[in-house]
């Protein structure tokens, strides 16, 4: 990995408790990133923060190392059994699952206990967790909502409040959620309160002005709106040219892990067939892939067991997966921040990688805010209809079934008190 996108500042030359020292170490982390130099030396002191910087650069072993170092620092209350001490709120399931990936690795040498409340899958699993008592809550709003209500946790011992992405969850609309949650916390003055994010918009910085205590704004390099070492380019394919387009650049690239974007979930699906037929293993990640297999498939990428990811913009957001080679985007986003967000998943941690965009007639239309957002011209680059490969067509997929209604699963229907 690259070590030109540190700072000067070492881990251990902060003031940070010996237990989470030692996690900082197994992670192979020395040097800070800017993002980690500008905010840890404020939240170790228990001020609040909020924090922007490009997607990939350490915010998330920010929050967490300041996490510790808050718990660690004081004394937990007297109750009847272990309730959650921080609470930190994501937008979906896979960067939940991520956090706590992390906060179990820098965290290991503590001894807390982190739980994980997220929706579509281990419902009754999850809650017992949660109800034999943890320390670090981290989950979605729905199930947290959910859990909340049944009275499976409280939240009236949280020290320290975290909410990861907020205008992504802004753009899910969780804000309603959000402020349910927040107004059932201690008040902003008895808490450590940390908001990180690769974009601050104007409604993000009023949540933060609401349920934060006067936080300090911190912003790494705003007008850099995308990595410096991701090569971007873009192919203006015609949409009979897209398929073939993909399957020979996938097949250029040879060795290395590919994300390749789509707009649509049924399209996610068909590129998936399209890849498969012509020999290349491919999965697609979309909402309506079950949870388990969502982790499994996100697992085997990162393991480098599969080497293309297709996804929807619910995966383009707060995955930290190592080593990301090529990002393709099969269909522009049609929001700009989505492109940035996209291309994110190379280049991380000051690694490079290659963003390759295709203009086709259905999506070319958002080239100009995505251009105008970013604030440059995306390099064109060309191809040769003639040296495009033939294609062998995947078979038809069987027709869906009906949906089971809701409740008829194993899993209790929500109790909601008034």
């Amino acid at each position: 990995m690259s070590q030109n996108h540190l700072s000067d500042l070492r881990f251990d030359a902060l003031l940070i408790h010996e237990r989470v020292q030692a996690g900082i170490r197994d992670a192979g982390f020395e040097f800070c990133t800017p993002i980690q130099a500008s905010t840890l030396p404020i939240a170790l002191l228990g001020h609040d923060v909020a924090g922007q910087a490009q997607t990939g650069t350490g915010k998330t072993a920010a929050f967490l190392i300041a996490t510790y170092q808050r718990l660690l620092s004081s004394q937990p209350a007297e109750g009847e059994k272990k309730q959650p001490r921080a609470f930190m709120l994501a937008p979906t399931r896979e960067l939940a699952v991520q956090i706590a990936k992390d906060a179990e690795l820098l965290g290991k040498h503590t001894g807390f206990k982190v739980g994980l409340a997220y929706g579509g899958t281990d419902y009754e699993k999850q809650r017992r967790i949660i109800e034999d008592g943890i320390d670090i809550l981290i989950g979605t709003p729905g199930r947290i909502i959910d859990y909340f209500k049944q009275g499976v946790f409280k939240l009236d011992r949280v020290e320290v409040a975290v909410l990861d992405e907020a205008d992504r969850m802004f753009d899910l609309g969780f804000i309603k959620d959000i402020r349910y949650l927040l107004r059932r916390l201690p008040l902003p003055e008895k808490r450590l309160n940390m908001l990180f994010s690769a974009t601050l918009s104007h409604r993000v910085m009023e949540l933060a002005y609401e349920h934060m205590n006067e936080p300090d704004l911190i912003r790494i390099e705003p007008d850099k709106v995308t990595a410096d070492k991701v090569r971007q380019a873009i192919f203006f394919p015609s949409n009979e040219d897209k398929m073939p387009l993909l399957i020979g650049l996938i097949r250029e690239m040879g060795q290395g892990r590919i994300m390749v974007f789509v707009n649509m979930k049924r399209e996610a699906e068909r590129v998936q067939d399209y890849l498969q037929a012509n020999g290349i293993e491919a999965s697609a990640i979309s909402g309506d892939v079950p949870q388990k297999k969502r982790l499994r498939m996100l697992m085997q990428f990162q393991a480098g067991e599969l080497p293309v990811l297709i996804g929807t913009d619910v995966a383009s957001r707060g995955l930290h997966i190592p080593d990301v080679q090529y990002v393709i985007n099969y269909d522009l986003p049609q929001d700009a921040e989505d492109y940035v967000h996209r291309i994110g998943r190379t280049a991380r941690l000051g690694a490079s990688g290659d963003a390759i965009s295709f203009g086709c007639e259905t999506y070319a239309i958002s080239l100009p805010d995505i251009e105008d957002f970013i604030g440059h011209k995306l390099p064109v680059a060309k191809y040769d209809v003639s040296l495009l490969p033939k294609l062998v067509r995947p078979k038809p997929r069987p027709r869906r079934k009906p949906q089971q209604r809701r409740g008829s699963g194993k899993r209790p229907p929500r109790r909601y008190n008034k």
